[in-house]
């Protein structure tokens, strides 16, 4: 599972193949969470309150490339690394 960005200790990834709807794996410590591209809902896992939001916060500038990067995916294309929360 590629690893497309990560800032502060927490990790996005994409899967190749994964289902519908879009969405990405987020990782803090033991806590993991996928969200929805589209509504930024947490679908599966759990997240911590902090990290949470700056997933969310980064999600938001970056849900075009995050979409780009889905339908790579799908085409099993090499997905495109997103430049990390500042």
């Amino acid at each position: 599972m590629p690893t497309i960005s990560q800032f502060y200790g927490i990790t996005i990834r994409m899967y190749f193949d994964d289902h519908p709807p879009p969405h990405f794996h987020a990782y803090y410590g033991n806590d993991a969470a996928k969200i929805d591209i589209d509504t930024l809902q947490i679908s599966e896992g759990k997240l911590r309150r902090r990290p949470l939001g700056l997933v969310l916060e980064w999600a938001v500038e970056h849900r075009e490339e995050l979409r780009e990067n889905w339908q790579r995916a799908e085409a099993h294309l090499p997905l495109n690394e997103i430049a990390p929360l500042e």
